[in-house]
């Protein structure tokens, strides 16, 4: 995970994809499609329109960039990218405002054309970097539709996609699917053949199951009580990262930066995962980590935060590109850990208890306390995110074919973490508010943690655990 100043753009001739103004006028004049919008996706539209009227247009787009090795067929890449867009209905999909309610609209497949635009040749690096993303932000936006993108820098000896989405179509499952599955379609799209694969179950089916059941919820659900003596803990707020980020809290919303390196190598990767198998792995392990770390740095005897998990919770959702995360509320008692074994166990009690309410959106969640959390920041709350990637189909190549998924760094008051478990080791990515303070402190936990890694790992080998190697750190 990076942004597109660090994902190595390269010159070249660049051709631009958007859906043809003729399906964009065709959808204008759809009724309303009766399937609503997650809760997921109307807080972030509703979130973006707020902060619009502010006076603030924050871009909060993902996407996904990798190369096609030779010279490109164009017109074979154009036919895979609508292929792969048409098995996805959410992309064909968007909301418009009737009154203060956000209604759907769904394109009909067969409405859906791809325009192809050359955009001339950028011999700057920086200039194009900076093209690509004005262009992503103007067009991968919460508040218009169409709300995708895709792009390629074209060369001689390969080409360069990048897609963006609006993040109300994509989650990180969703992209990193993506470059394997447009390289198999562009290769059956070169060949003449067409590619047999089976049909994809909708996001939009799916937010629509999903609102049906979080609407059964009501005051008195013990879901909701949880959720409420949570945020009363928090001093009546959702979790912030609790280390000094330098804010005014009268002052405008802050500029972010991006702090993005791979913490290990694979061997200690590999080790520090053996060690928190029997608590229930890397990802307890990096929250135990976390919770010593903030505490060492800020102190707070507790460390509270919100652990994202996907809801593809059955298996005909799994191929599915969306927007498929709910949170769950998790709770630390730090300060009453001698050591890191102790940290485990108590990251894994509270994951157990607390797990099954990432199922529910706390969007839904959030209306029913009948608080107001009117946001301000494309952030609700800060994370720290877990995902391994090793399964994924043709991770094994990303390397090469210099993949990565992009995310915007723009503004926001938060502190979001996203450590990535790749072949090749484990990668941390934050993006957080970029004052000193906030820079300082977000190195000094980048640093902890690498440490706190390698000392497990070692630890590892020294206790034996099976098929633990470790080669020197550096």
């Amino acid at each position: 995970m990076t942004d597109l100043q660090r994902c190595g753009i390269r010159p070249g001739r660049l051709v631009e994809w958007t859906l043809h103004p003729a399906a964009v006028d065709a959808a204008a004049a759809l009724p309303d499609d009766t399937r609503p919008p997650a809760y997921v996706q109307e807080s972030h539209v509703r979130t973006a329109r707020t902060v619009r009227e502010g006076g603030l247009s924050v871009p909060t787009w993902l996407g996904v960039a990798f190369d096609i090795p030779g010279r490109a067929d164009l017109d074979a890449l154009q036919q895979a990218l609508r292929a792969w867009t048409l098995r996805h209905e959410t992309l064909r999909s968007g909301f418009r405002w009737t009154g203060d309610d956000l209604r759907r609209f769904t394109l009909d497949a067969d409405a859906v054309v791809l325009h192809r635009e050359k955009r001339g040749a950028f011999g700057d690096a920086v200039k194009l970097t900076r093209y690509l993303q004005d262009r992503f932000d103007a067009v991968a936006n919460a508040l218009s539709w169409p709300n995708f993108i895709y792009a390629a820098v074209v060369r001689d000896e390969a080409a360069s996609v990048y897609l963006a989405f609006d993040h109300s179509n994509v989650d990180a499952y969703s992209l990193h699917r993506l470059p394997a599955e447009i390289h198999e379609l562009y290769a059956a799209s070169r060949a003449g053949r067409r590619l047999a694969a089976p049909p994809v179950a909708s996001y939009v089916d799916f937010c629509a199951q999903e609102r049906t059941e979080a609407d059964r919820l009501d005051d008195t659900h013990d879901i909701v009580a949880r959720w409420r003596e949570f945020i009363a803990r928090c001093d009546g707020r959702l979790p912030g990262f609790p280390v000094d980020l330098g804010l005014d809290p009268d002052g405008p919303l802050p500029v972010q930066g991006l702090l993005q390196e791979m913490l290990v190598g694979a061997a200690e990767a590999a080790a520090f995962e053996a060690y928190c198998r029997p608590y229930g792995g890397s990802l307890v392990g990096l929250l135990a980590a976390t919770a010593l770390i903030v505490h060492e740095i800020g102190g707070r005897p507790v460390y509270r935060t919100v652990v994202p998990f996907h809801t593809r919770v059955r298996s005909q959702w799994s191929d599915s590109v969306g927007w498929y995360v709910g949170g769950a509320p998790v709770e630390v008692p730090v300060a009453r850990a001698p050591d890191f074994d102790s940290a485990l166990r108590m990251v894994r009690a509270s994951l157990r208890a607390n797990r099954p309410l990432s199922r529910q959106p706390i969007a839904r969640v959030l209306k029913l306390l009948g608080a107001d959390f009117r946001p301000t920041s494309p952030d609700l709350y800060s994370i720290v995110s877990f995902v391994d990637t090793r399964a994924t189909t043709g991770s094994e190549r990303w390397q090469d074919l210099r993949a990565c998924g992009l995310i915007r760094v723009s503004y926001g008051d938060q502190v979001c973490v996203w450590l990535t478990r790749l072949h090749e080791g484990l990668q941390l990515a934050s993006r957080y508010p970029d004052t000193d303070v906030a820079r300082k402190n977000m190195r000094l936990f980048a640093e902890r943690l690498r440490e706190h890694v390698v000392a497990v790992a070692r630890e590892a080998l020294v206790a034996g655990h099976p098929g633990v190697r470790l080669t020197p750190h550096g």
